[in-house]
């Protein structure tokens, strides 16, 4: 069967690896058909039109060719052009862009679409660009938040997981692996209070759960931070996360 062409596909590079002593293979997330493997053929000759576009974090429409019956692990890239509209992020911002990359090759399966998710990780990726470095870590907490629920690997966050037994507001809760939401201890200080996760739980299931998200990981993201780290990393499995532990030596200098 003829080879099927794919078009001015919205896409951003994952990550890239060496093929031969010209040519790449690149991971892309594309809006519409989820995760690709993709082999660029002489990307890295300096004269190809392919090596100044495929760059991580910069939002790209691609044409590839999918050969056979469609099934092929890896595809023919045909095309790439650079959509614009922002720079490259820098140090942390860029660290953190790594980051998610990172999450969407450890977690996502290829060829499976999330639409949605393509949307909100776009729409981060401009935040990272934009040099708002207080913003950060709520951006970071509310991409994890609904990467984990489009995946389908985020419990409610408005009950105790084992009981379902609504939360109660002034009491702690913590999001554990295997666990779920459980009760913890007063002054535990990775947890949140039942009216904190019940206002997550909200904002995830808004019209617009992006921005209701990120404003509700605002005033709580420290108190987030480990528990969806180690959430993320037990569904991730062994080994650590390599762009994490890239940001644990370097805070360790």
């Amino acid at each position: 069967m003829a080879a099927k062409r794919i078009s001015d596909e919205p896409a951003f590079v994952l990550h890239s690896y060496d093929w031969s002593e010209s040519s790449l293979i690149l991971e892309v997330f594309t809006r519409h058909r989820g995760r690709v493997a993709l082999v660029a053929k002489g990307a890295k000759k300096p004269t190809s039109n392919f090596r100044p576009v495929l760059l991580p974090l910069q939002p790209l429409r691609v044409a590839y060719s999918q050969g056979g019956e469609g099934q092929a692990d890896i595809h023919a890239l045909k095309g790439a052009e650079w959509v614009g509209g922002h720079v490259m992020p820098t140090g942390d911002a860029l660290l953190s862009g790594l980051y998610l990359n990172e999450l969407l090759l450890r977690l996502t399966a290829r060829d499976d679409p999330h639409a949605a998710l393509f949307d909100i990780y776009a729409g981060v990726v401009r935040v990272l660009a934009s040099k708002h470095g207080d913003a950060l870590e709520a951006v970071l907490r509310a991409f994890e938040l609904l990467l984990l629920r489009e995946l389908g690997l985020l419990p409610g966050l408005d009950a105790e997981t084992l009981t379902l037994a609504p939360l109660q507001p002034e009491r702690r809760y913590a999001l554990v692996p295997e666990g779920g939401l459980r009760m913890e201890a007063a002054g535990d200080r990775s947890t949140l209070a039942g009216a904190q996760w019940r206002a997550l739980q909200w904002a995830l299931d808004a019209a617009a759960c992006y921005p209701a998200t990120l404003r509700a990981c605002a005033g709580v993201a420290a108190e987030l931070k480990p528990q969806l780290r180690t959430l993320l990393q037990y569904h991730c499995g062994s080994p650590v996360l390599r762009t994490r532990q890239l940001m644990m030596d370097l805070q360790s200098l």
